[in-house]
């Protein structure tokens, strides 16, 4: 699953619990901008809003810098969609780890269950 900036933004933004008025403020930026940003009607922001984003959001600012197409120097080859989703998910605790990853087996069997009755029809 590729995102777009504006869903990576919304995404952490939700993650962390922030309002987009309280995440705009945090960044220094308007909560118009950031509306914007979100909608990704904004296609290249500056690197300096990207990175009060990225403290504000908790989100690299090289992964940021990725998804809006600014060259990364020494960046490792990982797409910009696997790095967001790994730093959403870098402050869960254990137990919140394991619950994510029972859900994610039932997910899947149910999915293959369901996979499995439509092909048997």
């Amino acid at each position: 699953m590729n995102l777009s900036l504006g869903a990576a933004l919304k995404r952490a933004r939700e993650l962390r619990g922030l309002s987009a008025i309280d995440a705009a403020r945090a960044a220094a930026i308007s909560g118009a901008y950031l509306s914007k940003l979100e909608a990704d009607a904004v296609k290249k922001p500056s690197p300096h809003v990207l990175h009060s984003l990225s403290q504000v959001l908790a989100v690299p600012y090289a992964e940021l810098m990725r998804l809006c197409g600014y060259q990364v120097p020494g960046e490792s080859e990982r797409s910009p969609s696997e790095a967001v989703t790994s730093a959403l998910f870098a402050d869960l605790t254990d137990d919140e780890k394991e619950e994510l990853l029972e859900y994610l087996a039932w997910y899947r069997a149910r999915r293959r269950s369901k996979a499995a009755a439509a092909a048997g029809r």
